[in-house]
């Protein structure tokens, strides 16, 4: 429907400027769309009515790695990448393995400080536990653990990670400045309550797993309670305003082109200090993700491997990886592809997870993915 309506307008156009005038827009029209494969125009119609049933936003962003042909579906305003965050801490982990100032045998002992709400095991161990660099790795990766990811942030070091994230962008000819600056995970919260109230910033993950025992709408009440103060005080009305303040600050924000560069660089290289096999361990990592079954995997079918991670955070949810087909034959059309999508809107995590299978499907049956 995009293409058509640009193509009405050109027609339009040609019909009222002089001739010479009309030649320039044509030709521009001539290379902003017809130069564009056949897929997008079918994709851009069938994410748009993937996105008006969601009834929220939808990014996506898509590029062929062999030819490089992208696709952008609003994926050039900010997006909150929840935890897509931690693909490059795990390449600064790698970097360092390379490097031999890290080995994946190294034991990381788990302190009460260390402990952060949401997916994963690490939680389940006591604190004084000595726990493997390549198991913390794992689990951040295929489950998500916040606790594993602050502890590989705490020991490769904050900068480094975010030093790594802009190299892997510029890496990709990407534009760095687009990725906002990662933080731990603890830090996460204690931004978004700290919206709240200044002195929710001084909580610590303990914390913070008290308050996500209550629904969404009596976290307030409830940090209220801890804080020894009344709501009255706060700066936001409710969780989402405080969660959309926190977002603004540009922490964990990014495009979703630019993170598409910092995946392409897992396959194409450009970092002397992760090499080949460092980023075939991480991919291969990746390929055992278990949080994103009901994703953007459950819509593009058996037929493609999709080494990827996901993110899910208050009303957002975001699936990127790098896709290929079991047998791509040669053809540069068979990818593989980057592939980067993200929602915000309701609060039912099912249904972003609707959402982002039925882009999986879109990009199937579109053609983006190329052809059997």
């Amino acid at each position: 429907m995009r293409h058509l309506q640009r193509w009405l307008a050109a027609v339009l156009l040609c019909a009222l400027l002089p001739a010479s005038a009309a030649v320039l827009a044509s030709t521009n029209w001539y290379y902003e769309v017809d130069k564009q494969s056949p897929w997008q125009g079918d994709l851009d119609a069938r994410i748009s009515a993937i996105e008006e049933m969601f009834g929220g936003a939808l990014g996506v962003y898509v590029q062929n790695l062999a030819t490089g042909e992208a696709y952008s579906w609003q994926a050039d305003g900010p997006w909150y990448l929840a935890s897509l965050i931690k693909v490059p801490v795990a390449a600064q982990v790698l970097a360092e393995r390379q490097a031999g100032t890290l080995s994946l045998d190294e034991r990381l002992t788990l302190a009460r400080s260390d402990f952060v709400d949401g997916a994963g095991p690490v939680n389940w161990h006591d604190p004084g536990t000595p726990i493997s660099v390549r198991y913390l790795l794992e689990q951040m990766i295929t489950v998500s653990d916040n606790t594993a990811t602050d502890m590989l942030i705490d020991r490769v070091g904050l900068d480094a990670v975010n030093a790594r994230a802009r190299r892997m962008v510029a890496a990709s000819n990407g534009q760095p400045e687009h990725l906002g600056p990662i933080s731990k995970l603890v830090e996460v919260r204690q931004g978004v309550y700290g919206q709240l109230h200044p002195e929710a910033r001084q909580l610590g993950g303990l914390d913070f797993i008290a308050l996500r025992q209550h629904r969404v709408n009596q976290r307030p009440a409830a940090l209220a309670r801890t804080l020894g103060m009344g709501e009255g005080s706060f700066e936001q009305p409710d969780y989402d305003h405080a969660f959309d303040a926190y977002e603004a600050t540009g922490e964990n924000v990014g495009t979703l082109r630019a993170y598409g560069d910092l995946l392409a660089s897992l396959h194409h290289g450009g970092m002397a200090d992760v090499n080949a096999e460092q980023r075939q361990t991480l991919l291969a990592i990746m390929q055992r993700t278990k949080s994103g079954e009901r994703r953007l995997k459950r819509g593009m079918g058996t037929e493609f491997t999709f080494a990827h991670k996901t993110g899910t955070q208050h009303r957002r949810s975001c699936d990127a990886g790098i896709a290929s087909r079991a047998s791509q034959a040669g053809d540069a059309a068979n990818g593989p592809w980057v592939i980067v999508a993200c929602t915000r809107g309701p609060l039912s995590v099912q249904a972003h997870e609707r959402a982002l299978a039925s882009v999986g499907e879109a990009l199937r049956y579109s053609g983006a993915l190329g052809h059997d």
